[in-house]
């Protein structure tokens, strides 16, 4: 066996070493690996020459994984025969591959994915497009605020982009284009309203990014939530934009198109305003008055009071046959608690601390399949879709990670890490130097890898540089989420517009409402619609750079240490100055 290897190496350390005399080449330092060997300059320059590979293996199409593991492999069996690496350090192969068997934080993915397939199927999103379209749709761009509303919610109960993108895509896109909307407005809204699962909690990538990190996945929940809140508004005051310059481009639905209104033909949406104001004082009283302090828990906690509150008057109104709220309103209510709920049983558990971000998970996606049976949507057809779905994105993440691990092993081993911390802490500016080279180097690989590879793959690798430049590790891997959305945006490999497309009509067809022939979307405006909403992402980094304290309030809701009183408990410890019968000196024997 061992002879099969050596012989096997033997063949490939000339195309190693060609590689490296690339590298050489491409780094300039062609010289010095003809005047010293191109052996011992592989072996001085063995990290660079691996990410190098690294790169080569990536874009020549091969799967992640295993490109990550065989590039791993080697180069350590490289490294051992040029002796630059121990071989000792393979010992601890199975082990690491075990611990990411073992990892308890991972198991959230399995379950926000099963919540989110779930709910895609539920019927919630059809509800909730329909009934917040009408609410929004006599003002001009009212469908796209819809969009981007309904698209935070889902992003706040599935934390799945696919599902999010193309239920929006199916329901939201043929209404837009039927009343007039602008196919490049229309397609960047739906997809840029999509990868919003991506920052607000629960993501995954905020799950992956959490374990990378070594930082709780609770605080960057936490951490994440108003960057996505703001992320959001800033979607919403683009479309505002787009409504004032060219309000052709976005109109108000037609009266006719408006079916939620009273009998009269008044929407009176004014009492769900008053509904909305009382509930939120009420609210914000009742947890003011818990003693919770500032923060996202306290936005959730407030939030489901007052859904709370809300519902609690709905119900009576429908009952009672009050006549408080107008036919809007209620319904709105109505359709509006469901994923409220679910927000709370899932991040409402967690920051309060009730519930780790596994068991959040767990909750999420019993609940989801309560929804399900309450609108007779469960069935087991969409049990077995949704669990071989879930199954095979688990195994995807799992494989990456098995493979970063062997990679990073190896990397470590020929002090890649020390090379790459070199590398980084030289860049001129210190701490902002860094993080416009981190940024900058993302949003490009953004362009080819998805965001679990570059979490996999670069995450590891410039973390330990942050760290080390006293940099909050929550706040950089929030900076870093906001950042990588852009790797479901980017034209022409984002998958959010590969999802659009599936859905998005190819050719011309007869619109069922209208009866009128309708043009399709083309590739082209999808692509062109996604850029303005790229741009709005790349803002949003530079305003968590600029005001870090969106991402760092997470701190201000830990538990608070007083040290006088620790202190004390500590003296209480110690044993009262000349007190008997208290021998603390060493036994004797």
């Amino acid at each position: 066996m061992m002879s099969t290897i050596s012989t096997a190496l033997r063949r490939l350390l000339p195309a190693i070493l060609l590689a490296g005399f690339a590298f050489a080449l491409f780094t300039g330092d062609a010289q010095a690996a003809q005047t010293g060997g191109l052996a011992n300059y592989v072996r001085e320059n063995m990290a660079p020459i691996m990410f190098f590979a690294l790169v080569v293996f990536l874009l020549s199409g091969y799967p992640v994984a295993f490109a990550l593991a065989a590039n791993g492999l080697l180069f350590a069996l490289i490294g051992i025969e040029l002796g630059q690496f121990r071989p000792d350090f393979l010992q601890a192969l199975p082990e690491r591959v075990y611990g990411v068997m073992a990892n308890d934080t991972l198991l959230a993915i399995p379950f926000f994915t099963f919540m989110g397939l779930i709910l895609e199927r539920s019927g919630m999103a059809e509800d909730l497009l329909d009934t917040i379209g009408q609410l929004f749709g006599p003002v001009r761009g009212g469908l796209a605020y819809a969009v981007i509303f309904v698209g935070a919610l889902l992003a706040a109960t599935t934390g799945v982009v696919a599902a999010s993108v193309i239920s929006m895509g199916l329901i939201s896109l043929p209404i837009m284009l039927r009343y007039g909307y602008d196919r490049r407005l229309a397609s960047g809204v739906i997809a840029a309203s999509g990868t919003l699962a991506q920052i607000i909690p629960p993501s995954l990538v905020l799950i992956v990014m959490a374990d990378q990190l070594g930082r709780s996945v609770g605080d960057m929940y936490e951490g994440a939530f108003i960057p996505g809140l703001v992320l959001s508004a800033l979607y919403a005051g683009y479309v505002f934009l787009v409504t004032v310059v060219y309000p052709d481009r976005a109109p108000a639905l037609p009266k006719e198109a408006q079916t939620l209104n009273d009998p009269d033909g008044k929407a009176r949406r004014l009492s769900l305003l008053v509904v909305t104001i009382i509930s939120g004082i009420v609210g914000y009283i009742v947890i003011k008055r818990s003693g919770q302090s500032p923060g996202a828990d306290f936005v959730v906690l407030t939030m489901t009071v007052a859904v709370g509150v809300s519902f609690t008057i709905a119900v009576l109104n429908k009952l009672l046959g009050l006549k408080l709220l107008s036919r809007m309103a209620e319904q709105t209510i109505f359709v509006m608690v469901p994923p409220l709920a679910l927000i709370f049983l899932v991040l409402g558990t967690i920051f309060i601390g009730l519930a780790t971000p596994t068991e959040g998970g767990a909750m999420g996606a019993a609940g989801a399949m309560i929804l399900a049976i309450m609108k007779r949507r469960l069935s087991w057809d969409l049990l077995r879709q949704a669990t071989e779905s879930t199954a095979k994105l688990s195994a995807f993440v799992v494989f990456i990670l098995v493979g970063a691990r062997v990679f990073s092993l190896t990397f470590y081993g020929v002090n890649g890490h020390v090379w790459v911390e070199h590398l980084l802490t030289s860049l001129p500016g210190g701490q902002t130097g860094f993080l416009i080279f981190v940024n900058i180097l993302i949003f490009l690989l953004a362009f080819f890898l998805d965001f679990f590879e570059l979490a996999f793959i670069a995450v590891p690798l410039i973390g330990p540089v942050a760290d080390k430049l006293g940099i909050d590790l929550i706040w950089f891997g929030v900076m870093l989420g906001v950042n990588m959305q852009t790797s479901f945006m980017h034209p022409p490999f984002g998958f959010a517009l590969f999802y659009l497309r599936s859905v998005a009509p190819k050719d011309e067809y007869t619109d069922k409402v209208t009866g009128m022939r309708m043009a399709p979307v083309t590739t082209g405006q999808i692509y062109w619609g996604a850029v303005p909403f790229v741009v709005i992402q790349c803002i949003m980094v530079a305003l968590v750079i600029l005001f870090p304290q969106m991402v760092m309030h997470y701190k201000s809701s830990g538990p608070v240490v007083d040290q006088q009183k620790a202190l004390e408990q500590l003296n209480n410890l110690a044993p009262p100055p000349g007190s008997d019968g208290m021998d603390l000196a060493p036994p004797k024997f």
